[in-house]
């Protein structure tokens, strides 16, 4: 029993270590959600100041075939000072004739060496510098905008002098299969439980890639050339530490479209290697600004990016509580294990609890039995990130689609 002392500690300690480093995104989820569910903190009714001069930029790569619905949801809440410009990136198809038609402003951009999202809105921003607007607002080419959107994430962007993110969450699929039904909770969990709790704590959130509203005065403390600048978390990140950290508008919102197979494998690998990439390099960025500037704000995103994706997390603590129970089992202490069983609770109980409030409607309660089959469908992402992380914006999944389709 003595010569196996030495080991039994050892094994003790790193279980230890490691469940106590989960508890930290864990208990990040937690309050976020709970904090969700507390009711909204009542400010002094003021005079509504002037609806400040808005232009919508919106950066799309052969989008014919369906950006003229997303148009129809945004032209109806544009007053006459107001302008939407569509680039038209790259395109092989007739994407800047059907802007046009639709009676926004198309212009076009062909660089096949500088390509991607944050080249085609370097390129919108330097169109309109000369008469720039109150407020820039940041739309996919591949989304519905809510009536009203507009002018609430407009409003509060000027009046708070802060970039401002709209809910936003993307539609089913057609014949929508658990894995979609997983995958709709989860981003719900994501876009929309968890920034309104961090609103309820008055935090700020991450920006999410459509739906910004941007202050015009901020545009120069940011660069949007290049693919990784303009992703929505490093903006986010970027602002925050310049002192302009970002704020969540509930009330309006914004819609995606959820792909599916092959193509939703390919979507949610990107959003997820960005977001460890973030992980790795912002986190660490974050807690030196924290330490420098003493401000609580930059710690909380620094938690908040610290947390991973959440099916990441889930599979991380199932791996530590099997082993933690495995080696309880051969004689090493139960504590790693209660802590672990502890989180466990935690996460049950974030989960179940947003499906309870904001998803019931739409998502059957028996769809959460699937989600340890949802995980494991998602394993093979994260070795990926090792080899070939995906955070890049070129085109949308919807092409691959469409052309295998055809």
């Amino acid at each position: 029993m003595s010569t196996n002392q030495p080991i039994v500690l050892i094994v003790e300690i790193i279980l230890s270590v490691i469940a106590l480093a989960l508890l930290i995104p864990i208990a990040v989820v937690f309050i976020e959600c709970i904090a969700a569910f507390f009711p909204p903190r009542r400010d002094k009714e003021e005079t509504p100041a002037p609806r400040p001069k808005v232009t919508i930029l919106m950066p799309a790569h052969n989008e014919a075939s369906d950006i003229a619905a997303t148009l129809k949801t945004i032209l109806p809440q544009l007053t006459d000072s107001d302008q939407l410009i569509v680039i038209a990136d790259n395109c092989t198809d007739n994407t800047a004739e059907v802007v046009r038609q639709a009676g926004a402003t198309a212009i076009e951009r062909e660089n096949l060496d500088l390509r991607g999202k944050g080249y085609a809105l370097d390129y919108g921003l330097r169109c309109i510098e000369t008469e720039p607007p109150d407020v820039l607002v940041l739309v996919d080419a591949d989304c519905q905008v809510s009536p009203g959107s507009i002018d609430k994430i407009a409003r509060l962007a000027a009046d708070s002098e802060r970039p401002v993110q709209a809910t936003y969450l993307m539609t089913q699929p057609e014949n929508p299969g658990v894995n979609d039904l997983i995958s709709t909770l989860a981003l719900r969990v994501k876009n929309l439980v968890r920034p309104l709790g961090l609103t309820r704590l008055g935090l700020p959130c991450l920006l999410m890639g459509s739906g910004m509203a941007l202050p015009w005065s901020l545009m120069s403390k940011i660069s949007l050339a290049g693919c990784k600048t303009v992703d929505d978390m490093q903006l986010a990140v970027d602002l925050a530490i310049a002192g302009h950290p970002p704020l969540f508008c509930q009330d309006a919102q914004v819609q995606g479209r959820l792909m599916k197979d092959k193509a939703a494998k390919s979507q949610k690998a990107r959003w997820e290697h960005g977001h460890l990439e973030m992980l790795f390099t912002e986190v660490p960025r974050l807690l030196k600004e924290f330490i420098s500037q003493r401000r609580f704000d930059l710690l909380a995103l620094a938690l908040e990016l610290a947390a991973p994706p959440l099916s990441l997390l889930l599979l991380i603590w199932a791996a530590a509580t099997g082993g933690a129970l495995v080696a309880a089992v051969l004689g090493v202490s139960w504590m790693p294990g209660i802590v672990l069983a502890l989180e466990g609770l935690l996460i049950l109980i974030s989960v179940i609890g947003s499906w309870a409030k904001f998803c019931r409607a739409d998502i059957p309660g028996r769809t959460l039995l699937a989600v340890p089959f949802y995980i494991l469908w998602k394993v093979s992402l994260y070795p990926a990130f090792l080899v070939k992380p995906q955070s890049r914006w070129l085109k949308t999944e919807r092409d691959t689609v469409d052309v295998t389709e055809s």
